[in-house]
């Protein structure tokens, strides 16, 4: 990740898609879907606030079942079997 990104108050809806290692479409269908973090539109550009979007990572990370029980796992060093 960029300098730039990590130090920004907002970010576009570019630097969202390269913080999530994916596609800048991907992330349009996130937001077009609801499930993505809350942005909004600066002209033509959407923008999305960097707590908004850190927020929404930790949401994510805790609805994750798979990965709480495989960071559990981790934790206890132990590996778990599903």
């Amino acid at each position: 990740m960029s300098d730039r990104i990590a130090d920004s108050t907002f970010l576009s809806t570019k630097d969202l898609a390269e913080l999530l290692k994916t596609t800048e479409n991907a992330v349009h269908i996130l937001r077009h879907r609801g499930r993505g973090p809350k942005g909004f539109r600066r002209g033509r550009n959407v923008l999305y606030r960097r707590e908004a979007v850190d927020a929404w990572l930790r949401a994510t990370e805790a609805g994750d079942r798979l990965g709480r029980t495989t960071a559990q796992a981790n934790q206890l060093g132990t590996k778990q079997v599903v």
